[in-house]
């Protein structure tokens, strides 16, 4: 086999599993996105869960204390948007893989957090600035667990 085909295949095949709008054959659920209105990540991380199969709808809020409160997110675990997927929270720059994981999954837990503003997280990449972080799985009773693990 040439190379050039043997390229052409493998990428055939990237295209395809990145295009793939599913979780284990189902259709994705919508992901609405509670933010400020003059926060620029957030539209970041939005494009970055389009760009894995998600539809999003934004809803622009002052009031991103009650979201948080109704989510059950811990306030030393907060960060710059919530938002609702199925029955799920997702508090800050939670990758889709992990999204996509979660609702494989399907754990009895409120969501998934990924606490501040972490540089390199989706949504928060800023040139070749790179931090590990944790993705947290949040349990229905508001204690956490890691769920992921991202970066060295």
């Amino acid at each position: 086999m040439n190379r050039a085909w043997a390229a052409a295949v493998v990428g055939l095949g990237m295209a395809v599993t990145a295009c793939a709008p599913d979780v284990a054959g189902q259709s994705l659920p919508s992901v609405v996105v509670y933010r400020s209105p003059a926060c620029g990540c957030c539209e970041s991380w939005v494009g970055h869960m389009r760009a894995a199969g998600f539809s999003v709808e934004t809803r622009d809020t002052r009031d991103l204390a009650a979201i948080k409160t109704e989510a059950g997110v811990p306030v030393a675990q907060g960060s710059c948007h919530t938002a609702r997927v199925g029955d799920y929270y997702l508090e800050g720059h939670v990758p889709a893989d992990d999204v996509k994981q979660l609702l494989a999954r399907k754990p009895r837990a409120r969501g998934l957090i990924v606490p501040g503003m972490v540089p390199g997280s989706p949504g928060m990449e800023q040139g070749d600035e790179r931090q590990p972080f944790d993705v947290l799985l949040l349990a229905e009773d508001g204690s956490t667990t890691v769920f992921a693990h991202h970066g060295d």
